[in-house]
């Protein structure tokens, strides 16, 4: 049996070893390994994506810190090197932040600290997506699980 070998219609920009970005006309989805370098990778490239869309840069900065939260929140449900997928999308209205990770149980719970409790280590993740992205979502998939934050483009252009 003679196969050809075909290519994928979108060539992705990077594919190395946990880490395979793959460019949309409006954004990327990437799928990656879990890691501190790849974590530090996707924040750059979310930056990069939404500014490069025309948002302004406190806007990028909001999407950058929506999905280096939901990646760390999957690294500390799922481990270390947990796959998760990242989509950005950007609109003209809005830039939406997808992060999927394999863990469906694993859902987001909020501490019982006030975000402005200096002694608390952890637990301000959820009331900065509820902040910058409010109204965000969680999803059961058939592989795990998948929370979209929408952030608005205007309200943060204004402030």
């Amino acid at each position: 049996m003679h196969e050809d070998h075909v290519r994928p219609p979108c060539e992705p920009e990077i594919a190395e070893c946990g880490f395979y970005l793959s460019h949309r006309p409006d954004g990327f989805v990437l799928h990656m390994s879990a890691s501190p370098e790849h974590l530090a990778e996707m924040r750059s490239r979310v930056f990069k994506a939404v500014t490069s869309a025309g948002a302004a840069e406190e806007v990028a900065e909001a999407a950058r810190l929506v999905a280096s939260e939901l990646v760390g929140n999957a690294i500390r449900l799922c481990g270390p090197h947990a796959p998760v997928i990242v989509s950005l999308a950007n609109a003209d209205e809005e830039v939406v932040v997808q992060v999927h990770d394999p863990e469906p149980s694993a859902l987001p719970s909020r501490s019982p600290e006030p975000p402005d409790n200096p002694h608390a280590r952890n637990g301000r993740g959820l009331w900065i997506l509820d902040a910058l992205a409010p109204g965000w979502t969680v999803k059961p998939t058939l592989v795990g699980k998948q929370i979209t934050c929408t952030l608005p483009r205007e309200e943060f252009a204004a402030a």
